[in-house]
């Protein structure tokens, strides 16, 4: 059953970085990762760039938050989620197709942009596989993610979440809040992929065949 979460309304979207989150990177946790990973950017000013990421899913697909549809052409954006805030638009790349879902206290790593294009990862434990958190909008549907405790926040917006110890892909980021707590602790939130490749599946039928 579902967990609700009463402070999701705190949740920030992990979008649009000023600065670094996580830790730099030197590579990815394996090749067909680093294969299906995109990299977002669009500079809105001279001095300051809106960052997140994206992850090829099917050929020539990759999702992403809808709250980064401005880091994308408009002319390569295939659809959009109605209830989750995942866009999926064309794009080049090898396709991971090793999915699994979460499970608490499963070590984690999720992957972001960082300053000057630098790759950043963060590191996590999953505290809550299945919560509910409430609608985009009026008239949508309830959104399931889970969470993991760490270190990923601006930046880290559409990026990957995988299992620390085999690669395999968990979820896509999309938001985190900083609950009052001793010590302090960042909570993340991502879209399980099974919930990713239901709303693939829902937009790809609308489009024309």
């Amino acid at each position: 059953m579902a967990r609700s979460f009463a402070c999701a309304l705190a949740i920030v979207l992990a979008g649009c970085a000023s600065g670094p989150a996580g830790e730099a990177a030197t590579g990815f946790i394996s090749p067909q990762l680093a294969a299906a990973y995109l990299p977002l950017a669009h500079a809105r000013f001279p001095v300051a760039t809106a960052r997140g990421a994206a992850l090829v899913i099917a050929p020539s697909i990759a999702v992403t938050n809808a709250h980064n549809a401005n880091l994308l052409a408009a002319a390569d954006i295939v659809g959009e989620s109605k209830d989750y805030d995942l866009l999926f638009f064309r794009a080049p790349g090898a396709a991971t197709e090793s999915f699994v879902a979460p499970r608490p206290q499963e070590a984690v790593l999720a992957y972001g942009q960082g300053e000057g294009g630098r790759l950043h990862i963060a590191r996590g434990v999953v505290v809550a596989s299945d919560v509910a958190v409430p609608p985009r909008c009026a008239g949508c549907a309830v959104q399931h993610a889970f969470i993991f405790q760490g270190d990923a926040g601006k930046g880290f917006s559409g990026g990957p979440v995988v299992d620390a110890s085999d690669g395999r892909v968990l979820g896509i980021v999309f938001g985190f809040s900083d609950p009052y707590s001793d010590p302090p602790r960042r909570l993340v939130y991502a879209y399980d992929m099974k919930h990713v490749d239901a709303e693939w599946a829902v937009v790809r039928a609308r489009l024309p065949h």
